[in-house]
């Protein structure tokens, strides 16, 4: 298990089940652990979701895909 600290120092575990989730459903994020876990300690902007989650988001220039926006609930 992972954990770092949000930008409020709350802190986010990442569990070896949710990551298997994840990338069960997302194979190119396969990769992109250290981005996750980065999005989360320095997002560039965060934002509530439609169900009041939440969302940590930063962009990155190169992804396994393109330049994309990474979103973290």
């Amino acid at each position: 298990m992972l954990t770092v600290n949000s930008q409020n120092n709350v802190p986010i575990r990442l569990t070896e089940e949710r990551w298997q989730h994840l990338t069960k459903r997302h194979p190119e994020m396969k990769t992109q652990q250290a981005e996750v876990l980065a999005t989360v300690s320095a997002p560039e902007i965060i934002q509530a979701g439609d169900s009041g989650e939440l969302l940590a988001i930063r962009f990155y220039p190169q992804t396994p895909l393109s330049s994309k926006f990474l979103v973290v609930a």
